[in-house]
């Protein structure tokens, strides 16, 4: 019987992410769908009131954009039919539909800092959402955890994640950065400053400090700043232009061109860091850049996403009382020790 797989959307590195990973679920029939979330939230979504997030507003209309451009089978909310495997980027919401099934997380980056709102969900056992991707993991909702390195993996299982639901694949888009450096963006030998959408989600930035230190690194050489998706450009913008007139400000364009044809990465808390390191970039991030180093997703020539569709299938052919069994997936595991993981 050929397998039923739903693969959940939502921003589009996610997005992106997922179209990936279907390319290598031969004999499988694949389906789509935007994130989307059940019971109270996903009233508050279709209201509107959550277009902030990857349940709406322009991370919804990029993904059915990517999806439509790409001919792919969209199956919203995953109500058509039964599915016998879910893959995601995030279990910050876990669906009420999806949750039982057998489900794939796939890890989408770089996780935001344990901050305060992290200690109140750990604690309090309030909505994982809350402490954004600080959370990512806890939902144990999940059967496999496709993460980016080794250094991930020990990070996560700290957390409290559980080992035995850990596979390390290496991620998609994040996997092959050589293959940046073929590119067209015309620039070259510049300070490349790729912001976060810090205030975006509710927390504290102080931006004037900064572009201060963005001032301190750059010194007199040319200043590009690539403006995060989920950002208020208009007002980034105006911050920037008041202390850095000269510099170039892009809210759209391919990043990791950007990044390969810099001579220096500046960033808060992005993903793309990984993509500096990888191509020996001088990276500055605020998170420490040594823990970074030992955190950085493998590279593996762009196999990830082969390797996740592995998972996906060997979990669609294992029972679901013999892969909620602890034992059973570290046996499991062990046939997915890839050599660079």
């Amino acid at each position: 019987m050929t397998a039923n797989i739903l693969l959940i959307c939502g921003s589009l590195n996610q997005t992106t992410m997922m179209h990936r990973i279907s390319e290598h679920l031969s004999g499988c029939r694949c389906y789509f769908t935007p994130f989307y979330a059940t019971g109270l939230l996903g009233a508050f979504s279709k209201i509107g009131l959550l277009d902030f997030s990857i349940l709406g507003g322009k991370h919804l209309k990029a993904t059915q954009a990517y999806l439509a451009a790409h001919n792919l089978s969209v199956d919203y909310g995953g109500k058509a039919r039964e599915y016998d495997a879910v893959i995601t980027c995030t279990d910050l919401i876990v669906p009420g539909n999806i949750r039982g099934r057998r489900l794939i997380l796939v890890q989408e980056g770089i996780t935001e800092p344990e901050d305060f709102s992290f200690t109140l969900v750990r604690r309090l056992k309030l909505p994982r959402f809350i402490a954004n991707t600080a959370a990512t993991g806890l939902s144990d909702a999940y059967d496999f955890f496709c993460v980016a390195s080794p250094g991930y993996r020990d990070f996560f299982v700290r957390k409290g994640v559980r080992r035995d639901k850990i596979v390390v694949t290496g991620i998609p888009n994040f996997d092959n950065a050589r293959t940046f450096l073929a590119n067209d963006f015309p620039e070259k030998h510049y300070v490349l400053v790729a912001t976060s959408s810090v205030r975006e989600t509710g927390k504290w930035d102080n931006r004037a400090q900064f572009l201060e230190k963005v001032g301190q690194i750059a010194g007199d050489r040319p200043l590009i700043f690539k403006l995060h998706p989920n950002e208020n450009a208009r007002r980034a913008r105006r911050e920037i232009e008041a202390v850095f007139p000269q510099a170039n400000i892009y809210t759209e364009g391919n990043t990791n061109a950007m990044i390969a044809n810099c001579d220096v990465l500046i960033t808060q808390y992005s993903s793309v860091v990984y993509v500096g390191l990888a191509l020996g970039k001088e990276v500055y991030s605020n998170f420490d850049v040594a823990e970074l180093r030992r955190l950085m997703p493998i590279q593996n020539e762009g196999r990830s996403a082969q390797r996740i569709a592995e998972v996906c299938k060997q979990v669609v052919r294992t029972s679901l009382r013999h892969l909620r069994r602890p034992e059973a997936r570290r046996r499991l595991s062990r046939k997915w020790r890839f050599s660079d993981g």
